[in-house]
């Protein structure tokens, strides 16, 4: 049933009580058509928050991945800079000794 036709009474001169009972049904299906459009829109903005959810731990898991990589990356550097220095301190020791 469409809404004119609910906005208009069902019988002319009726009893009030029935008048009454028909607003309240009328404003019954509003509230109802509010409802519905409410939880689709509540139902969207759910599966928009997730998608940036999923996208957001899958960034997270690859900045994680990152880290991880360059720490490695720096440990292997910091290594052969150590054993840079120690070799340059083995020739100055040799040099001081000739």
């Amino acid at each position: 049933m469409s809404a004119k036709a609910m906005e208009a009474p069902l019988l002319d001169n009726s009893n009030p009580e029935f008048q009454s009972l028909e607003e309240k049904i009328a404003r019954t299906i509003e509230m109802l058509k509010a409802a519905r459009e409410a939880k689709a829109i509540a139902e969207r903005e759910t599966h928009r928050a997730r998608k940036q959810l999923k996208d957001n731990e899958d960034a997270f898991e690859s900045l994680r991945a990152e880290v991880v990589s360059l720490r490695k990356e720096r440990e292997e550097v910091k290594s052969r800079i150590e054993r840079m220095m120690e070799r340059i301190d083995e020739l100055a020791a040799e040099e001081a000794a000739d």
